[in-house]
């Protein structure tokens, strides 16, 4: 997966190569679909998500240009964020903290962030995950409707707020509280 999908493609940075060769992608699919867990597309995880693409994981994290430090993940989804926090703390993931919320509206309480990844498409972006960028720091997410959305990659310097389009991508819509069935 990593030589075929991802350098092929022209990931370069080796932190990310050398984190999507470690990281086993069949530990967060469920089993019926572990089989396919390194193919070069999304996967359904339950209760309509997926998990995404390898190359847009690792395209995505290598724009923002990461320093090993801690993590906060935030899953509106109740069943998945448990899965995902047992997943990561019987893989050894101790630098990650999984939260049950919405991600619209970020995590203030652990503001500010070097950098934001969303892997879920707001029709815009939110302003709390604006407001929740450390001064410097840089967010990639996908923007637009269910079928016409693009990747923006967002860095906050001088108080402004950067922003380009780097691809065309399809992600789930991002759940709001008070839309999610149960």
């Amino acid at each position: 997966m990593v030589q075929q999908q991802l350098i092929a493609r022209g990931i370069k940075d080796g932190r990310v190569l050398a984190a999507m060769e470690k990281v086993p992608r069949e530990e967060f699919i469920p089993p019926e679909s572990r089989s396919d867990s390194y193919e070069d597309g999304p996967l359904p995880i339950g209760y309509g998500q997926t998990i995404s693409q390898p190359y847009i994981v690792a395209f995505m994290t290598e724009q923002l240009r990461l320093n090993p430090a801690d993590v906060y993940s935030i899953e509106i989804i109740e069943p998945l964020a448990k899965n995902a926090e047992a997943t990561l703390q019987r893989l050894g993931c101790d630098n990650v903290r999984v939260k049950l919320g919405d991600g619209y509206k970020g995590w203030p309480e652990e503001a500010p962030f070097d950098a934001i990844i969303v892997t879920c498409a707001p029709d815009k972006v939110p302003q709390a995950l604006i407001d929740q960028l450390k001064e410097g720091g840089r967010m990639v997410i996908p923007v637009g409707e269910r079928f016409a959305q693009e990747l923006y990659l967002l860095e906050k310097k001088n108080g402004q707020v950067k922003q380009s389009v780097s691809l065309p991508v399809r992600f789930v819509p991002m759940a709001r509280e008070g839309t999610i069935q149960k």
